[in-house]
């Protein structure tokens, strides 16, 4: 929300008070007087004005500008960095968004945004053979979801109520979890041949540990037949 500045009052009461003293003082009656008090007048105000600077600030929180993403040293790969700038762009329009957007639930959901928008580009730059699986989400998915909140931002901020506007914020609140959701839903696509790999080894390493006996349940086995017989004495 944008401030609204209330400019000081001082400079026209001195004005005020002055006109007054003159004449009470000093009698008006030639245009020559008139134009005296009127140039003594104009320095007071303008001095004031000057002093008391350009008033106090109300009504709301001052919109921040954007900050700009910072430069990033070359990756190496032209494709990798025009993606990592790209996503430092679109985590800066989001964080303009959040501060200008008041709805609680919609600048919560941004912040999530943010948040796996960066796990994304941390996983490709550690395995940049991963970019081909983000590329639709580069192109499509999130530019259309700067779109959608930037149409928020702006209708929300119109100041009026009408069924357009109505229908367009309510149709906005109520896709974001679902964005937030195929979001999240992307990153953990970009884990999914880790996790088979893992899967593989973990199936391998048991397989060789039964095999070899140094399972749990063979361990148990063997420790049972390696204990000594009970030894029984005749006399």
């Amino acid at each position: 929300m944008e401030k609204e500045k209330r400019v000081s009052v001082a400079p026209f009461y001195a004005v005020a008070v002055l006109w007054v003293l003159y004449a009470l003082l000093f009698p008006l009656y030639r245009l020559m007087h008139y134009v005296l008090l009127a140039a003594v007048s104009a320095v007071v105000f303008f001095g004031l004005h000057l002093l008391c600077g350009s008033g106090k600030v109300i009504g709301g929180t001052e919109k921040k500008a954007p900050e700009k993403p910072k430069e990033e040293a070359s990756t190496g790969n032209a494709e990798l960095d025009e993606v990592q700038k790209a996503v430092r762009m679109a985590v800066s329009e989001m964080k303009r968004l959040d501060e200008s957007i008041e709805d609680p639930s919609i600048s919560a959901d941004i912040v999530r945004l943010e948040e796996i928008s960066e796990a994304i580009l941390s996983a490709v730059k550690q395995e940049p053979k991963k970019l081909p699986q983000i590329r639709r989400f580069m192109d499509y998915y999130l530019p259309t979801t700067l779109k959608l909140l930037n149409s928020y931002d702006r209708m929300s901020a119109a100041g009026v109520s009408g069924e357009n506007i109505s229908s367009t914020l309510s149709k906005v609140e109520g896709i974001m979890r679902t964005i937030v959701s195929a979001f999240e839903k992307q990153l953990d696509s970009l884990y999914g041949s880790d996790a088979l790999d893992i899967s593989t080894d973990i199936t391998v390493l048991e397989t060789m540990l039964a095999s070899e006996g140094l399972t749990g349940e063979n361990m148990q086995a063997d420790a049972n037949q390696s204990d000594p017989k009970e030894i029984q004495l005749e006399l």
